[in-house]
């Protein structure tokens, strides 16, 4: 007999799927990844430069790790926890604004990161719990699609504000306001029954003790490599695109680009995935995300760094979910330990990206600190892919 509670607290669908993309448009599209197209409006502004920009991106990124290890030690529920992460990215970006001060930054940053893990984390956990509820697991597919449409949005957003010249400490602010804006229909869609999540948390907290072992090492690594070569171009795009020509209403273009073709490669990864080897997935993502890391070093103009938009945003998402579905399959028992692993090699190696371009960039003139990171992203990738290629998957 059905809950007469329960059926009129029951969301739609809709609701659901809704308030998770959001969540994580708002986590990762404004969180991690407003600093992109910010940063070429901060050195057009003279207020960073190349190396500046290394270090607030790698700051972002350890509170990203740092959030991935806390997230389930937090003594909240899901929904809890992601309002008050989409509460703290919205006062850590709008507070970038209202300093000058590299060293505040840092700190700003760093939070963002890891606020923008803890809403992950969180929403995955209350929202694929609902999904299944609701008998609608195909519903993931829109929810991690957030992540593209996030970037994609928020990218578009620092296009056209900065090619009608509004600077860079306002524009912060106004990204503020939108995750403010956002952070509203969230909590206004957001499901109010934490059972499904409960159970959920409570089934991962019994499966953590079971013991986990198979996955190897070298594919840890190979994941690693993946979080090192596409952060860079992630990173960087449109600092390039700006070398090329300092116009806001033409280089703010890279990263909405990067946005769309990762929001248009989730939707299509289920898919793919159900067809191909997961490796030779992964291997074949780990070469065009190469190519897409070499083109602007061979020849630096508009049609190589768009290029390098289309094949590093196509492919990092499915290179992310390939990797963790192999991780799973790979392992003996419960898989908690394994995917822990594989995010963890991301994290380091998406922080080791920025922190090499910075520490290069201070010995070589112009992007040549840049460049050269981005050849060892490469060569990495690519040395990663032959690998991949040559081991089989596990079933």
């Amino acid at each position: 007999m059905s809950n007469p509670s329960f059926a009129v607290a029951r969301p739609s669908f809709f609701a659901v799927c809704a308030a998770g993309l959001m969540a994580l448009a708002i986590a990762m599209g404004i969180g991690r990844f407003a600093f992109t197209p910010m940063l070429p409006l901060m050195i057009r502004a003279g207020s960073a430069d190349v190396a500046a920009g290394g270090w607030l991106a790698a700051a972002n990124y350890a509170g990203y790790l740092l959030g991935a290890i806390t997230a389930a030690r937090i003594p909240l529920t899901p929904q809890r926890i992601g309002l008050v992460s989409l509460l703290a990215i919205v006062v850590s970006t709008a507070a970038m604004g209202w300093t000058g001060s590299v060293a505040i930054w840092l700190v700003l940053r760093f939070v963002a990161g890891v606020a923008s893990a803890w809403t992950l984390v969180s929403t995955s956990v209350w929202c694929l719990a609902w999904l299944a509820r609701l008998e609608r697991p195909a519903g993931a597919g829109l929810l991690y699609a957030g992540v593209g449409v996030g970037i994609a949005m928020a990218g578009l957003y620092c296009w056209r504000a900065g090619a009608a010249g509004v600077q860079p400490d306002m524009l912060w602010l106004q990204l503020g306001a939108l995750a403010l804006a956002g952070l509203l229909v969230v909590a206004a869609l957001m499901p109010r029954d934490a059972g499904a999540s409960h159970s959920v948390a409570r089934e991962a907290a019994t499966t953590h003790q079971a013991p986990s072992r198979g996955t190897p090492w070298s594919l840890v690594l190979c994941y690693g490599v993946l979080g090192f070569g596409y952060i860079l171009p992630a990173t960087f795009l449109p600092v390039l695109a700006r070398a090329v020509v300092d116009d806001p209403s033409i280089f703010g273009a890279a990263w909405p680009v990067f946005g769309a073709a990762a929001a248009v490669s989730t939707l299509f990864a289920s898919a793919v995935l159900g067809r191909v080897s997961r490796r030779r997935v992964l291997a074949g993502s780990h070469v065009l995300m190469a190519a897409g890391c070499l083109l602007p070093v061979l020849h630096l103009s508009a049609s190589t760094v768009l290029a390098a938009a289309l094949l590093v945003g196509g492919t990092f998402m499915v290179a992310t979910m390939a990797g963790m579905q192999e991780a799973k399959a790979s392992t003996v028992g419960d898989p908690t330990r394994a995917l822990g692993r594989m995010t963890a090699a991301f994290a380091i190696g998406q922080m080791a990206g920025p922190v090499l371009s910075s520490a290069l960039s201070g010995r070589a003139q112009g992007f040549g600190g840049l460049f050269a990171a981005l050849v060892v992203g490469a060569v990495a990738l690519l040395g990663s892919a032959v690998w991949l290629f040559r081991e089989p998957s596990r079933i």
